[in-house]
């Protein structure tokens, strides 16, 4: 069974109308969702934590219906955002033991461990702590009562490279050892090139991309040739090009397809998520000339 799954799912907010037809997390893997600031990510999340109500359509989490289930489906759900919103003055110790009554489910042990591991001493104030050592906070809290889903929507956003990679090896230890779905929202896909397992790519509104990530970079293709090349019969096939002063470099989703179309005129380059991102962004292309 799928963890998540979107049903017809429409939500409008001003000009920004969000469209998801069908959409399925799968349980037991780290989905990425990437896409352009204002492409719907967090409006997807908080759709999902029933923070925000769908114009049409449903939304099941662990089969239940989230506004029907809302509360049950809650205690499930670790979720850890950009910000926390913790006191500042207040300890570590304080804000833990004003949430952990609300999980019935609330290990402990675990929160300790997590603590010694990051270093982090309960006694200090909240506002005491680094920015990295507040995130690390935040997805201790979030994973110390165990939920089934954990939802992180830019969790890492400023962090440097070393508390980030501590921040995913606790994602991957704990994924280890327990039965849980990684709902991953970040614009850092490199985070993504190493954690996840399917990538799910949305751009105003839409998802464009949903694969597993070993597939989709494998099947892509990013070409590099001449600008003699890029003629209207061609560009039809490209997902996405940039013109430069050397030549064009373009995106297709079937790298068969590609060398099918260029042959040897061209060099094929294996993408990274970035590029995916990047070229889909500039559809029409443009010129770095």
């Amino acid at each position: 069974m799928d963890t998540i799954v979107f049903h017809q799912v429409k939500k409008s907010l001003g000009d920004f109308k969000l469209d998801i037809p069908s959409l399925n997390i799968k349980k037991g893997y780290i989905t990425g969702f990437v896409g352009e600031n204002g492409a719907g990510k967090t409006t997807t999340i908080k759709l999902i934590l029933d923070m925000l109500i769908a114009d049409e359509g449903k939304i099941q989490i662990f089969g239940m219906d989230t506004r029907k289930s809302s509360d049950s489906i809650k205690e499930e759900i670790g979720y850890v955002g950009e910000t926390a919103g913790y006191p500042e003055e207040s300890k570590i110790r304080a804000i833990k033991n004003m949430i952990a009554p609300f999980y019935k489910t609330w290990d402990e042990k675990l929160f300790t461990k997590y603590m010694q591991s990051f270093r982090i001493n309960t006694d200090k104030k909240y506002g005491e702590f680094s920015s990295g050592q507040k995130k690390q906070f935040a997805i201790a809290m979030a994973l110390a009562h165990r939920p089934k889903l954990i939802l992180l929507d830019e969790p890492t956003t400023n962090l440097d490279p070393v508390v980030r990679n501590e921040i995913l090896e606790m994602l991957m230890e704990h994924m280890q050892n327990e039965e849980v779905t990684v709902f991953y929202s970040t614009h850092i896909t490199s985070d993504l090139e190493r954690a996840a397992d399917y990538i799910i790519y949305i751009k105003q509104g839409e998802i464009l991309i949903n694969q597993e990530r070993e597939e989709l970079l494998r099947n892509y293709s990013v070409v590099k040739g001449p600008k003699s090349l890029l003629d209207k019969a061609i560009k039809k096939y490209l997902l996405g090009y940039r013109q430069t002063s050397l030549g064009f470099e373009a995106l297709l989703s079937d790298k068969k397809v590609a060398e099918q179309i260029f042959g040897a005129e061209v060099r094929y380059v294996t993408p990274t998520i970035e590029d995916i991102m990047l070229f889909l962004g500039q559809k029409e292309g443009v010129s770095t000339i």
